[in-house]
Parts: C-alpha cells; sequence; structure tokens
C-alpha cells in the first residue's frame, strides 16, 4: 500500500525510478597531454564496467558546427535525458563541449540560490555517471554543494608539481574539497617511479603545510590497463551524486577540518 505507483501522468510531475546522478570531476592542466588520454581510456573502462558516462567538457567551447551544453540549457530538459544531434562528433562516450553551459549553469544557481548541478539532471538522468573536465577556475563553483572528491592529474615535467599545487589551492579555496593527485607513469621505469614518487611526496608536503589538509595521491602506468581500472574504481568511489531531493550542503569545510589557506603562495 505504501508503494509508489507510476502511471501515464508521472512524467508530468518529474517522477521516474532513477532520480539521481553520480558525479565525477577531473580538473584540467593547461598542458593535458597524456593525461587526456588517460581520462579517455578511463571512462571506457567505467562503461564497460556498466556505468553509462556522460563528459561534460568544460576545456571545448560550444558553437553551431558543435553543439554543447549550452544549446542544451536553451531548450526544455524533459523527463527522458539530453537528446544532442553531434553529428560527425557522435561516438559510443558522450563526449560534450561544455564550456559555456558550465558557466551558464553557475550563474543560473546564484542568481537562484539553489546547488550549481541541480539543474543538470533532468538532462542526464539517463546516465549513471557524469563526468566534469574542467579548468580548477570553473570546476569550484560548480562543486560547492557535492561531496565529489576531484581528480587531478600531474604530468612528471618540471611544472607538474607546481600546477597541481595551484588547482589543489583554487578548489581548497572555493570549497574546502579535498582532491586526488594521480602522477602519471609513461615508461613505468624504475628511475620514472622514483622521481613521479618524490613529486607526489612535495605536492603533499606543500599541500599539508599551505592548505592544511593532507592529499590522496596514486600513481598510474598509462600504458597499464590494471592501473587505468584502479583509477576508474577510485573515481567511483570519490563520486558525489546530484537528485531531485538535493539539499545545500555547506560551501565550504565538506571534510570537517578546519580550512584555514595560506592564500599568498
Amino acid at each position: 500500500m505504501l508503494d509508489i505507483g507510476f502511471h501515464q501522468g508521472a512524467s508530468l510531475h518529474s517522477f521516474t525510478p532513477q532520480s539521481e546522478l553520480r558525479v565525477v570531476a577531473v580538473a584540467s592542466q593547461d598542458n593535458a597531454g597524456t593525461g587526456l588520454e588517460a581520462l579517455w581510456q578511463v571512462c571506457a573502462i567505467l562503461q564497460r564496467l556498466g556505468h553509462p558516462v556522460v563528459v561534460l567538457d568544460g576545456t571545448a567551447q560550444e558553437t553551431d558546427d558543435s553543439p554543447g551544453l549550452l544549446h542544451l540549457l536553451q531548450q526544455a530538459p524533459w523527463n527522458d535525458g539530453a537528446h544532442l544531434n553531434m553529428g560527425a562528433n557522435a561516438s559510443s562516450l558522450a563526449v560534450i563541449p561544455a564550456a559555456k553551459g558550465l558557466q551558464l549553469a553557475a550563474r543560473r544557481a546564484q542568481t537562484n540560490e539553489t546547488p550549481p548541478l541541480h539543474g543538470l539532471l533532468p538532462y542526464f538522468r539517463t546516465y549513471g555517471l557524469m563526468v566534469l573536465h574542467a579548468p580548477a577556475a570553473m570546476l569550484g563553483p560548480l562543486l560547492t554543494h557535492t561531496a565529489t572528491i576531484p581528480l587531478v592529474v600531474m604530468g612528471n615535467d618540471a611544472q607538474g608539481v607546481l600546477q597541481s599545487y595551484k588547482t589543489l589551492k583554487q578548489i581548497a579555496v572555493d570549497t574546502g574539497l579535498p582532491c586526488m593527485v594521480a602522477g602519471l607513469l609513461h615508461g613505468n621505469t624504475a628511475a620514472e617511479r622514483r622521481k613521479i614518487q618524490g613529486a607526489l611526496q612535495t605536492l603533499q608536503e606543500c599541500a599539508e603545510q599551505h592548505l592544511c589538509g593532507p592529499v590522496r595521491t596514486t600513481t598510474i602506468a598509462t600504458q597499464s590497463p590494471q592501473d587505468l581500472q584502479r583509477l576508474a574504481l577510485q573515481l567511483l568511489e570519490n563520486a558525489g551524486t546530484i537528485s531531485e531531493s538535493m539539499t545545500a550542503l555547506p560551501t565550504h569545510n565538506l571534510t570537517g577540518a578546519p580550512v584555514h589557506f595560506a592564500r599568498s603562495h
């Protein structure tokens, strides 16, 4: 007697059996390179594990020739999920240009005083996992009401530690969220592994000293299917959710630890 009954008019009331969407965040870097290739491989693994994936790419601008999130947000969402004619860009992995659309979603949420990602749910409810791939400055305002732990991919070049630290600081200042940092190994030699582990240790020490919080790190050999699958499972573990009944969380200190940042670094 207490079961909810679905009927022909249920969709008009926004009743759906699946009302939650898991959210993964990946901070883009200036020198994407192999990190971006690894992201596509991880997304493909997640799909094979039974999680239909849509990637909102905040590094790609929407245009009339390459429609994206902005075009979707200008239409009625309906209840059967997003439908976007990607033309020649269509593939088994849904990757949608989203730079302008994510900025619009953040502005609408600020105006309406609603959680930023809540407005995206009606468009993507048919997917199992939404991956936000965007610069840290764009991700921060979008993640203020989630428990998603963003992924930062650190290259093994000289700028890797500095760029990753800037990303950690941006997200921490905006949201108070911790991040997970993945150091990429291209050749997986002993010398390269020692180098990337040393860089990760330096990053951890800087974060603990200036951002007042620990940073989870991992090393990923980009040529290792086992490492890529491990990263995919870690992203699932770190995913947050958005739902129809989503309530506002504090916009800071989601980890329960005091948040005091050294803003001069």
